[in-house]
């Protein structure tokens, strides 16, 4: 998908759900690592990761574009536009945006333990000292992984 087809799904989205027009710029923007999208107060415009639309498709993206565009007329029109505003919350209910996007990345377990004395598997990110840590059952824990 283009700016420019993102532009249009934005402003249709906007005047179909809200019933008002967007009238700023909506872009992809490659750098946003952890979040769906983002509105800027002093511009108007709205940002999206482009992940959400490759990794979720398109129902995902749209749920994010329904939340920034909650940020945005909520701004334009003075009212409360975050996300601890009761009419932020109630318009997101209204709208059917989206509260949370999906993970945009996986998180690597990178240390897998097994207990021996229950068998059971316990990943990490960090190493973690086999002296002083057992598992829940109080069984040692071997290291499987380098």
């Amino acid at each position: 998908m283009t700016n420019q087809e993102l532009q249009r799904l934005v402003e249709k989205v906007s005047l179909s759900f809200f019933e008002k027009p967007f009238l700023h710029q909506a872009t992809f923007n490659q750098r946003l690592k952890t979040t769906g999208g983002r509105y800027h107060l002093s511009s108007g415009n709205l940002d999206f990761n482009p992940l959400v639309l490759s990794l979720h498709g398109m129902e995902e993206l749209i749920g994010v574009i329904k939340h920034e565009l909650c940020h945005y007329h909520l701004h334009l029109e003075g009212k409360g536009y975050q996300h601890k505003d009761a009419d932020f919350k109630l318009l997101l209910k209204s709208t059917g945006g989206s509260r949370f996007v999906k993970p945009l990345k996986q998180r690597k377990m990178h240390h897998h333990y097994r207990c021996a004395s229950c068998s059971q598997d316990i990943y990490r990110q960090r190493r973690i000292d086999t002296r002083r840590y057992v598992c829940k059952c109080g069984g040692v824990l071997k290291h499987l992984t380098n």
